[in-house]
């Protein structure tokens, strides 16, 4: 089957074609990759789990070496615990085996390795090995009787599948090429100081056409010319002098190279869970933190004329997609895939045979270990570099990752719907707007549950009524404080009406929950005696004045704290207040106009303008002198009142308990004048 080769060397990323789909992509990229050798420190070692983290020079993660995994230490001892095989501070020698995953560190290895065009020297490995893939007996004991030959002492080889048919004389050159790279390994890392790298694979052409150039592939094409320069090279190098069959191109188009033969776009595809087949049926490929679950469906597939047929024909065309998403996408470690269920046994082994021709051209080698009861395939494979998902994927900065919003109870509307459009949200405050109070005082007015600063507010001691004994006696029977009481009662149990300030005098204003709250008082209750207070009972009462309104300045933060403490706005009013009780408070933020429609108002700051309370809205903080002095001011006035009250409070029983006595000794000489 012909191949085609794109070689974008600008980006380190190559992709192998077959039959216009991309088969395979090779990524290079990232501070450490697979086949590095290091020279690192060991930082410590772990008798529990029989390995040792090693210092390679990144400040975030350690890479991680098992026992058996050590190498020449290990062959000096085979028996002995790791504690006696490493120590702290130790330098040694390793090579990344796997790349790092997640918060996993890389894999590393001391069994050193150097990849060529034909063969594989091995250091510290022992003995001849030949690629299972060359199945010719002569051809394998020609190369292994060779590579006995010329295999150097101590060390070990291993002959790949393209050495198959290949002439002595570039398998010797192959092999002295290996041999003079592991001599400047040793040399740097005597004379490096670690952590450091000694050997990379910077040359990324030579990486490619080393790991998938093939005689199935007839052209290769490179994204600049000196790109096609050393593609020529190479493979006249390592064809002995003679000139390549293979067609060689330099992409010359105006879009990029990744553009221009859609691999891009095969990588956002790649990125989806779902994979359309050419019948109508679909896979869905879904990983997790254990393993890779893969579900085929038949979806709108209808072309059969029996059941029978349709899930055969589905099942067979998902084992040949499956196979190529595992290497397109690089999925390794544990696989399971839940074909459609079939009732023929024949059908099942059809299925199978097809997925194991399909998986024989991946050289991760991947083993299907069992059909279980269920209907599900398992498979494993080997790990080569991170997955599609480690490359290009990015985690959503919105669900994190979760796929989905979490939107809990009595949570608004608004916070879900700016997290889907991306919008950040902003702690939502309440707009605070003071009413006007009736003829009788101020008194809160019903805000319905709608916000708990209004409860705070109310259950402070600095917005309660004054006059508490007042009530209490009033009960007793007096018809003057029992007028008065009630007309007290009326007061709070009246609804305030304030007119919404009109659009213009609300700039992004969102749609925010009002919080209605109480004009507060903020002077200091006087005493007065007993008949004063019933004289002014009795007298009629005065026609009712219009409300003052005051206009003060306070930011958000302010408001909240303010509702907090019980602290009245009127403490930062600039001008003397006429009567608190009767009085209408218009809240506003630094930097906007006040409402214009507001008659009588005062500012309580010079030439600012004013605007309701807005969330989502850019704030600027008070001075904090000016609130630490409303604050203090406030609690002064709190602790006074308070303190009035229990005066009022003693006075009135001294005067309670008068009267009782009083009315006992009435009782007392008529009983005595009766008899």
């Amino acid at each position: 089957m012909p191949k085609q080769i794109v070689i974008a060397e600008q980006h380190r990323i190559a992709a192998v074609f077959s039959e216009d789909q991309i088969q395979e992509l090779i990524v290079a990229t990232g501070s450490h990759q697979v086949g590095d050798i290091y020279l690192g420190i060991v930082e410590n070692v772990l008798p529990g789990i029989d390995a040792a983290f090693v210092n390679i020079g990144d400040s975030e993660r350690n890479g991680f070496i098992h026992v058996s995994d050590l190498g020449p230490l290990r062959l000096k001892k085979s028996m002995a615990p790791i504690t006696e095989l490493l120590l702290p501070q130790q330098k040694v020698l390793v090579q990344i085996m796997k790349e790092p995953t997640g918060n996993k560190g890389p894999r590393l290895t001391g069994n050193i390795t150097l990849p060529g065009r034909y063969l594989v020297l091995m250091p510290f490995g022992r003995g001849v090995n030949l690629s299972r893939r060359i199945r010719n007996e002569s051809e394998r004991n020609r190369l292994r009787a060779l590579a006995i030959l010329v295999k150097p002492a101590g060390m070990g080889l291993l002959v790949r599948t393209e050495a198959e048919g290949v002439s002595e004389e570039a398998i010797i050159e192959d092999l002295e090429l290996l041999q003079k790279q592991w001599e400047t390994v040793q040399q740097e890392a005597l004379g490096s100081r670690p952590p450091c790298l000694l050997n990379r694979d910077d040359d990324f052409i030579q990486k490619v056409l080393r790991d998938v150039y093939s005689s199935e592939v007839n052209r290769i094409v490179a994204d600049s010319q000196s790109g096609m320069k050393r593609v020529k090279q190479h493979l006249t190098n390592w064809g002995g002098g003679q000139t390549p069959s293979v067609v060689i191109d330099q992409h010359r188009e105006k879009p990029d190279i990744l553009e221009y033969f859609r691999v891009n776009a095969a990588i956002r595809e790649a990125l989806k869970p779902r994979v359309d087949l050419p019948s109508g049926g679909y896979i869905i490929i879904e990983r997790t933190e254990a393993l890779t679950v893969i579900d085929v469906n038949s979806g709108s597939f209808t072309r059969s004329a029996t059941a029978r047929e349709t899930v055969l024909w589905t099942n067979c065309e998902a084992a040949d997609e499956i196979a190529r998403q595992l290497r397109l996408r690089n999925i390794a470690g544990v696989i399971v895939v839940d074909f459609i269920d079939m009732d023929s046994h024949r059908d099942k082994l059809q299925v199978l045979e097809q997925f194991n021709k399909a998986l024989r051209t991946d050289k991760a080698r991947p083993q299907i270990a069992q059909l279980t009861e269920l209907g599900l395939v398992e498979l494993t494979r080997k790990r080569q570099g991170q997955n599609i998902y480690e490359l290009f994927g990015r985690p959503c900065p919105t669900c994190s990752g979760l796929g989905h919003l979490v939107h809990l109870p009595n949570e608004p509307e608004e916070a879900v719907h700016a997290l889907e459009d991306g919008r950040t949200v902003t702690n939502v405050r309440p707009t605070v707007r003071v009413a006007p109070s009736d003829n009788n005082g101020g008194g809160f007015a019903d805000t319905n549950g709608e916000d708990p600063l209004s409860a705070n507010l109310t259950s402070h001691p600095s917005y309660q009524e004054r006059s508490k004994p007042d009530r209490r006696r009033s009960k007793r029977g007096g018809r003057s404080r029992n007028g008065d009481s009630s007309s007290r009662k009326s007061t709070r149990s009246a609804p305030s009406e304030t007119a919404p300030l009109p659009a213009e005098a609300l700039p992004n204003l969102e749609a925010t929950p009002e919080v209605i709250s109480e004009k507060p008082t903020n002077g200091k209750p006087t005493k007065e005696s007993r008949s004063e207070r019933g004289g002014r009972s009795r007298r009629e009462k005065a026609p009712a004045e219009p409300p003052e309104t005051i206009s003060i300045e306070m930011t958000p933060d302010e408001q909240e704290l303010y509702a907090m403490m019980g602290i009245s706005p009127l403490v930062l009013a600039r001008e003397a207040v006429k009567d608190p009780k009767n009085a209408v408070i218009s809240v506003y933020l630094p930097g906007m106009a006040p409402p214009p429609e507001l008659p009588n108002g005062k500012n309580g700051q010079a030439a600012t303008p004013s605007a309701d309370v807005s969330t989502g809205s850019e704030e600027t903080a008070k001075d904090d002198t000016v609130a630490s002095s409303a604050i203090d001011s406030s609690q002064d006035d709190a602790s006074d009142a308070i303190a009035e009250a229990t005066d009022a409070t003693k006075e009135e029983d001294s005067s309670s308990s008068d009267n009782s006595t009083v009315n006992r000794r009435r009782r007392r000489r008529s009983s005595a004048r009766s008899s």
